[in-house]
């Protein structure tokens, strides 16, 4: 299987499949000098990490990074030295058994079918390379990319899980990261909003979709070209090949085809410097495939996970008609532990482009 990397002078190769011993990632073209912990790693896997809550998959993973390669220790921190990161996390509560009823049979909205007609093989333990379990490589990889540009933060939340949304009138990024607050989202009153809507999901052996917003902000303008190397194409990208994104927008997004020129347009006024002020942010911080300075906005839609135990009408690999259900520990929404892999994403994708831009301007 080819196309396990992306990214083009901060490229990243992800590797490993959800039932093998272990997974990981290696990052060539972060440059040197750059300062950073083990911790800082660990920090952002254990934001994704699994069994944390009733309201995701029950696997006990402790996902704890081992760094091979690329940098020197400096007193209790690591230095990038140049040469490739390479960083490995291993898989331990694997049960390949749950899924033995399901290896001649291809599960609806799964990658089963599509698979096996490419590659004629497929890897029935948890769907192999296609299972999220893949994102864990790439939450580490946005860790380390999370320091390349100075200055920038990418946060990220769920905005809406099914029917239900976020008061964008109480949003609290400092409520994200609330222990008592297993869903990501900025608002404090939507948490028992959603515990009792996806207990009754999870009850009825049902799962359901969200959608993720993830905000950049302190990127430099001038990040992408226009194009053929946009840099909202490249979010776009990354944030599309996330297991179960099924649709991605920037800024307003789609809700700009349903306004006015003069709704849409983010006008400027000059500020005290000089420098243009933008009265709104329609664009999403990127105008042309280039970076304005503003906030980065981008959200993606999460489907429902497809692993449910209501019985779903599918075909075995003889052709004949059967019945599938889904046993295992699955996310009954799975767009929950998408939040730190969104993150990563966005990441990677400015890193690169703030290394592309510098490379070809000489300017940071």
């Amino acid at each position: 299987m080819s196309h396990n990397t992306f990214g083009h002078l901060f490229r990243v190769t992800t590797w490993g499949e959800s039932h093998g011993p272990a997974l990981g990632c290696v990052v060539d073209g972060c440059p040197p000098g750059i300062r950073f912990t083990r911790a800082d790693i660990q920090r952002e896997l254990d934001r994704r990490r699994p069994g944390q809550s009733r309201f995701v998959t029950q696997r006990r993973e402790p996902d704890e990074v081992k760094i091979l390669s690329g940098v020197l220790e400096d007193g209790d921190a690591l230095v990038t030295t140049g040469t490739p990161v390479s960083m490995l996390i291993e898989n331990v509560d694997q049960r390949s058994k749950d899924y033995g009823e399901i290896a001649n049979q291809y599960r609806p909205g799964h990658a089963d079918f599509a698979y096996e007609v490419k590659y004629g093989v497929r890897d029935h333990r948890g769907g192999g390379r296609s299972s999220a379990r893949e994102t864990a490589a790439r939450v580490a990889a946005g860790a380390l990319a999370r320091r390349v540009v100075p200055g920038m933060v990418v946060r990220g939340a769920l905005v809406a899980m099914g029917e239900k949304q976020v008061d964008r009138a109480n949003w609290n990024w400092n409520f994200v990261g609330d222990e008592n607050n297993p869903f990501f989202t900025p608002d404090p009153a939507s948490v028992s909003v959603f515990a009792d809507y996806l207990d009754s999901i999870r009850k009825a052996g049902s799962s359901v979709g969200a959608v993720i917003e993830i905000v950049a902000e302190g990127v430099p303008a001038g990040l992408g070209a226009p194009i053929y190397a946009k840099l909202d194409q490249d979010i776009a990208s990354g944030l599309m090949s996330i297991n179960a994104v099924k649709g991605v927008e920037i800024g307003n997004g789609f809700e700009a085809a349903r306004i006015t020129g003069e709704q849409n347009a983010d006008e400027m006024r000059a500020s005290n410097d000089g420098k243009p002020v933008f009265l709104s942010n329609n664009a999403g911080g990127i105008l042309g495939g280039i970076s304005t300075g503003q906030d980065i906005v981008a959200r993606f839609a999460v489907k429902p996970t497809s692993s449910i135990l209501t019985p779903r009408r599918s075909v075995d690999r003889t052709g004949a008609d059967v019945d599938v259900v889904t046993k295992g520990r699955h996310d009954p929404c799975v767009g929950i532990r998408a939040v730190p892999i969104g993150e990563a994403m966005v990441a990677c994708a400015i890193a690169d482009h703030y290394l592309r831009h510098r490379g070809q301007t000489g300017r940071q």
